[in-house]
Parts: C-alpha cells; sequence; structure tokens
C-alpha cells in the first residue's frame, strides 16, 4: 500500500467512477482496478460491491476512505511541519468564483509568489455551491467563494469583502434609471445556480420587477461583453478588484439598503496547511485594498524594460 494508492482510492469516492478518478489521478483505468484489487487482496477486505454494473464502495470501503483521508492529510502535512513558514512549499489548490478569476485572484497569487516562489497554487474555477462541497471533501485546499446560506461545521469562513450589486447597461444605453432599464430591455441573467444569482432573483421579485429574460450566463466577464454591445442590461455584484474592466454604465440598485454580496474565502478547519491558507489570504486581503490594481504593476513592467535597455 502507498500513499498514491489511497489518493486513487478517494479519488474513487469523489468521483463515482473507476474511470472519472483514472482521469483524475492520471492513471488508465485499468492501472486503478489493479490497484483496488491488489488493495483488498492486502488487506484481506471486500472494499467494492463488484456485482453491480459500476462497483460500488461497501460499508467497509466507505470507512476505509474516511481514514485513507485521515493518513494522506497527515502526510501532506509532513513537510510543511519541518519547513516552517520560511519554507512554505508545494501545490495548494484554490477554488474560485468567476467574478473573482479576472483580477483578484490573479494579483493574489503574484502577490503570493513574491514572498513564496516554491509554493504554486493550482486554480479551479465553481460556483459556491460546488466549490464549498469540494473544500469540505478535501479535494480544494481552499475556495474564494460568495458567502452562502449555510457553512458546514467542519468548515471555517473568513471575510473578503463586500461587493455591492449594480446594474450593467451600455454606454448606448437611452437612460440612467436602473428600474426603467430592467423593465424594458432583455435581460441577462446571472446564473441561478451561484449564490449572487439566488441574491438577485430574490431582489427582483422583492421589488415586484418582471424581466424579459434573454440569456442565463455564470461569467461575469461574458455577462458584461454582452452588456457591452447592447445586448441587453444584467445585475452582477461590482468586483473588489477589477482589472481594466469594458465602458459600461454602472448604476447602483435603488432602496435604502442595496443587496450585498459577501465574498471571503472557506476552508477546512482541520487542515495541515493552515500556515500557507494564511499567507493565501493575506495576499486576498492585501490586493483588495490595494487603491490601484494595475499601475503598480505597469509601472514595474516600465521598470524592467528600461533595465533590460540600459
Amino acid at each position: 500500500m502507498t500513499i498514491r494508492v489511497l489518493k486513487t482510492l478517494i479519488a474513487i469516492e469523489e468521483h463515482g467512477t473507476f474511470s472519472a478518478a483514472a482521469d483524475a489521478v492520471f492513471l488508465t483505468h485499468a492501472a486503478v482496478s489493479q490497484q483496488m484489487k491488489g488493495l483488498e487482496e492486502e488487506w484481506g477486505v471486500k472494499i467494492f460491491d463488484r456485482t453491480k454494473r459500476t462497483p460500488e464502495l461497501t460499508s467497509t470501503g466507505r470507512a476505509l476512505v474516511a481514514r485513507a483521508r485521515e493518513v494522506v492529510v497527515a502526510y501532506d502535512g509532513i513537510l510543511p511541519s519541518v519547513l516552517g513558514e520560511s519554507g512554505l512549499q508545494g501545490v495548494l489548490a484554490l477554488g474560485a468564483v468567476s467574478t473573482t478569476l479576472t483580477g483578484l485572484v490573479p494579483m493574489a497569487i503574484s502577490k503570493l509568489k513574491i514572498d513564496y516562489p516554491r509554493l504554486n497554487v493550482s486554480v479551479v474555477p465553481g460556483l459556491t455551491t460546488t466549490l464549498v462541497q469540494q473544500v469540505e471533501r478535501g479535494a480544494l485546499d481552499l475556495a474564494i467563494v460568495s458567502k452562502p446560506p449555510f457553512i458546514p461545521q467542519k468548515l471555517n469562513w473568513l471575510d473578503v469583502a463586500e461587493e455591492p450589486m449594480e446594474v450593467l447597461a451600455s454606454i448606448q444605453a437611452d437612460s440612467d434609471d436602473p428600474i426603467h432599464l430592467l423593465r424594458t430591455r432583455p435581460f441577462i441573467r446571472f446564473s441561478r445556480s451561484a449564490v449572487v444569482g439566488a441574491m438577485i432573483e430574490q431582489w427582483l421579485q422583492d421589488h415586484n420587477i418582471s424581466v424579459r429574460e434573454s440569456m442565463e450566463l455564470e461569467n461575469l466577464e461574458t455577462i458584461s461583453s454582452m452588456v457591452l454591445f447592447n445586448l441587453g442590461v444584467s445585475i452582477a455584484p461590482k468586483p473588489s478588484v477589477s482589472i481594466m474592466p469594458p465602458p459600461l454604465k454602472h448604476l447602483p440598485l435603488p432602496g435604502p439598503a442595496p443587496i450585498k454580496r459577501l465574498l471571503g474565502v472557506v476552508h477546512r478547519s482541520d487542515t495541515v496547511k493552515s500556515r500557507a491558507i494564511n499567507e493565501v489570504y493575506e495576499k486576498i486581503v492585501e490586493a483588495v485594498r490595494q487603491p490601484d490594481p494595475v499601475l503598480p504593476w505597469l509601472q514595474q513592467i516600465a521598470a524592467d524594460t528600461q533595465t533590460q535597455q540600459s
């Protein structure tokens, strides 16, 4: 038995089939099957019920997966526990909602790499609900998400920023009245599968606003492009970090208490990567607080170019 075999076992439980697990751990289906048969023979227990078309974990198998997770977590934490703060290295799996991928995430990772060049961050995009589930299962180390209505008990939540909702409209739009635009223009909806989309839908219902829905999209960049070309209007959170956004009308939602999206970081409370997660969180907050996210990087590029030419 090796750590790699235990990770394969965990992948089968997470992905549901040997084939999907094989893709996740970069093995062939035959290699995964052989590893599992070898594990059953070594331990002398029945891990999978193979009488069904798709092998399923037995009760013993599910219990072994739970213990395998503990072993893998402990193994992954051996080196960081010895090296300490100055020796952060390896790979950190970061989930992120789409609204953070073009500004906040790259800036935070760039800042992190300056202090910890041996710490690599892999980025997994997704919706809040899916990302939270992946963090809970241990498939992700942390995720930047919209605060969900319920946070699982084993997870910790860290606030990052409040992002007010706003109406996005083309500069060609003939009105600056957000309610008028929502009622008269085609509506490009933020996916209702997302926490933000559900918030927007509830706001529309509370204000008795009927919209002419034309599209339902998950990506803020895509929504902004559709609005830019005057294909409709939308409601979306105002990103806390925005890198050269398209020229649009940004109209605040009316009312004494406009809705806001609370952006934050979620991670497991029992993680062995707490030091690395804290460093990532600090860089995320630093990026949010930076008044002009683009200018320092442009200045650094210009300085580097001038040095190379001289």
